[in-house]
């Protein structure tokens, strides 16, 4: 499996010969809500994708990750998966396969790789986003994706899972309501799911946030706090922190 960050939650998954795309933001701004007074995020690294891409696959119906600049671009023939909400952007912007899944519910890629859902986020009252914990079925090597730190138990069955990307760094309003949670859910989860390799998600590296919610919003941890955590409950989880555009082979380990 290899994994290239296109940073903030955008991933491109190279497994078992398929190529999804995970939440992409890859062209033009990000505004909630058509209001870039309240926050307008920019990218200021373009990325080269592969000439095809067998799945795009959206965890969340919210802009940050089912992003229209970005959905409106792609070749809507794209087979696409979805939490409920955001199967509902895609099949407004007409896209023409597209699969709606709720948490503990699965959808098999061309017989190479499972796709299993998990309540994840919580973003209304009665708005459940997904997790997904996506299998290589020709060598059950597995991962786990949750961007904003928001796990169920339900996963722990599946233990253990080879890599997972989860927020590291929480992000909160005014260090009050969060918006990621980050250090003592990831620690909850590799206690769980006894991972080998964690990546960061959600972070922002190439990237420039305007608006009022930007200007209020406080970070929680470190990459070093977090790997200090690993080390005291005695995990011995990998984290790796790769760069906009760059291709991270995944270990194998025996």
């Amino acid at each position: 499996m290899q994994l290239t960050w296109l940073d903030s939650n955008s991933w491109l998954i190279e497994v078992a010969g398929e190529t999804i795309l995970l939440d992409p933001w890859l062209e033009g701004s990000l505004v909630f809500g058509n209001m870039p007074w309240l926050f307008k995020g920019e990218k200021t690294q373009s990325y080269h994708l592969p000439a095809q891409i067998s799945l795009i696959l959206l965890s969340q119906g919210l802009e940050d990750h089912a992003h229209p600049p970005t959905l409106k671009a792609l070749d809507h023939a794209i087979p696409v998966v979805g939490s409920v909400n955001a199967a509902k952007v895609v099949t407004g912007l007409n896209y023409q396969q597209v699969t709606a899944l709720k948490p503990e519910e699965s959808f098999v890629l061309n017989n190479k790789v499972e796709i299993r859902a998990f309540a994840g986020s919580i973003v209304g009252p009665q708005a459940v986003e997904n997790a997904y914990l996506i299998t290589d079925l020709s060598t059950g090597y597995r991962l786990y994706y949750e961007p904003h730190g928001y796990h169920s138990p339900a996963i722990k069955s599946f233990a253990p899972v080879d890599v997972v990307l989860v927020p590291i760094v929480g992000l909160s309003v005014l260090g009050l309501a969060p918006i990621l949670r980050g250090q003592q859910t990831s620690l909850e989860l590799c206690q769980w799911l006894q991972p080998k390799t964690v990546l960061p998600t959600s972070a922002a590296a190439q990237i420039t946030y305007e608006g009022i919610i930007a200007k209020i919003v406080k970070e929680d941890g470190s990459i070093d706090a977090f790997r200090q955590l690993l080390t005291k409950n005695q995990l011995t989880t990998e984290i790796i922190t790769p760069k906009p555009g760059e291709k991270v082979n995944l270990p194998v380990y025996a």
